[in-house]
């Protein structure tokens, strides 16, 4: 089973990364909590006190209707403008250290027993309890896993996990996670982070240290240690953990059955992926959004879910999401997906409630076609292989414009269905644009 490559990549031309950060309370608060300022027992106990609430980065939002591409390109100067303002609005994402929301520690003694010992802010008992799942420190006789992301209810969470050397201060413990909790999907700025911190304890022992370096970070966006290493935020631009994964591995692996993927991703359908390694399901994962290029958008990423009530109930009131899974008990579980990828097993498979909208046909040919033959082609980097993709999204966008209208209140677009009818696509291509359409909020209420 290939791991997919971690090489950071680059787009040298089209479309760059929108940033997109949300707001509301602390997830390391209660609702009774956000917004509140109190302080708690400080860094050695095992609650501390909350920083100022901070804001993040005004998102901006990519337009989704196929007209809206040609709107947004009205002019050379409107195009220069916009994208310098992506390109601004992602490095802000970079370097705005208030995109972290929380750090937490979780020991394994001696006795073989976890705890969650420390955390800055206070946390909710439900994220604690997520938190704790997530590490693979309450796992019996599994192997040890350095470092796993994921996202829960528009929060991410970072995990990096180490052994205790016997030179260790930390006598009593045998291993320890640090929890980072953030606003950003940004995998390798975290696990920097965190590589750090728990340098920190390593050498301490105690909390102090990690809560002086978060500080710093939290307040100035970098801490600076000859011992730890130093760690910049700004060194970590959100385009690049959008690229680092490869397009062209999962082509490898999948053929043409890749365009039944990014069909999913376009209509926005509900994608299932399992493999025992969670490694290998991360790596796979987070590389998916990039098949839809064009609307830049990894918050539908779920990488790492259990089969834990609340879990499903969070991921349940997503529209569309990929999500991985280490439980081979997903399989049965149809109710979560509209396609399932056994990576395990090189194999997808679409759900029976699906296969109308999922009907292929010859666009779906071509998309499948061109997916293969960029991808294959030695010479191109897995960016300029997202670029051909996202060329030809364009082009059904634009095959699709000529059937919108404005709706009746005049705020958006909607697909005029007659119009799209008489045109006589085939069968399978005017399935497609119609739930396309759907996907894209184009259908008249």
């Amino acid at each position: 089973m290939k791991i997919w490559s971690r090489e950071m990549r680059e787009i040298s031309e089209g479309e760059e990364p929108t940033v997109k950060v949300n707001g509301g309370a602390h997830p390391w608060q209660s609702a009774a909590e956000a917004g509140a300022s109190s302080a708690g027992a400080g860094p050695g106990g095992r609650e501390a006190g909350r920083e100022p609430a901070g804001r993040g980065p005004a998102g901006g939002r990519v337009p989704k209707i196929g007209g809206a591409y040609e709107q947004r390109a009205g002019s050379g100067a409107l195009r220069l403008r916009l994208r310098r303002r992506r390109r601004k609005m992602a490095a802000t994402e970079a370097s705005d250290p208030l995109l972290m929301l929380g750090v937490g520690l979780i020991e394994k003694d001696t006795n073989g027993e976890v705890l969650w010992v420390w955390c800055y802010p206070s946390t909710t008992a439900t994220l604690r309890n997520l938190l704790l799942r997530k590490c693979c420190l309450t796992e019996e006789n599994k192997l040890l896993h350095p470092f796993v992301f994921g996202q829960y209810r528009r929060t991410w969470f970072y995990i990096t996990t180490v052994e205790v050397p016997d030179s260790s201060v930390l006598k009593k413990v045998t291993h320890f996670s640090i929890v980072l909790t953030a606003k950003d999907f940004n995998p390798e700025k975290y696990a920097a982070f965190t590589r750090i911190l728990c340098r920190m304890y390593l050498k301490h022992g105690s909390p102090v240290k990690m809560m002086e370096s978060y500080i710093a970070v939290l307040t100035k966006g970098i801490c600076q240690s000859e011992e730890n290493g130093s760690f910049h935020s700004k060194d970590f631009d959100a385009r690049k953990a959008y690229l680092a994964g490869s397009i062209k591995d999962i082509v490898s692996q999948f053929g043409m059955e890749t365009v039944i993927l990014h069909t999913a991703l376009m209509l926005k359908k509900r994608i299932v992926v399992y493999h025992p390694k969670i490694e290998a399901v991360q790596e796979f994962t987070r590389t998916l959004p990039a098949l839809v290029w064009h609307r830049q958008d990894w918050t539908i990423l779920h990488s790492y879910v259990h089969l834990d009530a609340d879990e499903l109930e969070a991921l349940q009131m997503c529209p569309g999401y990929v999500a991985g899974f280490v439980d081979s008990e997903v399989s049965n579980r149809s109710d979560l997906y509209d396609v399932f990828v056994n990576l395990a097993d090189g194999e997808i498979t679409i759900a029976p409630l699906a296969k109308e909208a999922m009907t292929m046909g010859k666009l779906h040919k071509e998309i499948g076609q061109l997916i293969v033959q960029s991808a294959e082609d030695p010479e191109k980097s897995d960016s300029q292989v997202i670029q051909d993709i996202s060329l030809k999204t364009k082009e059904i966008f634009t095959n699709l414009a000529p059937f919108s209208e404005v709706s009746d209140d005049g705020e958006k677009r909607v697909l005029n269905y007659e119009a799209l009818k008489q045109r006589r696509f085939p069968p399978a291509t005017e399935n497609f644009l119609y739930h396309l359409a759907a996907a894209e909020q184009m259908l008249k209420i």
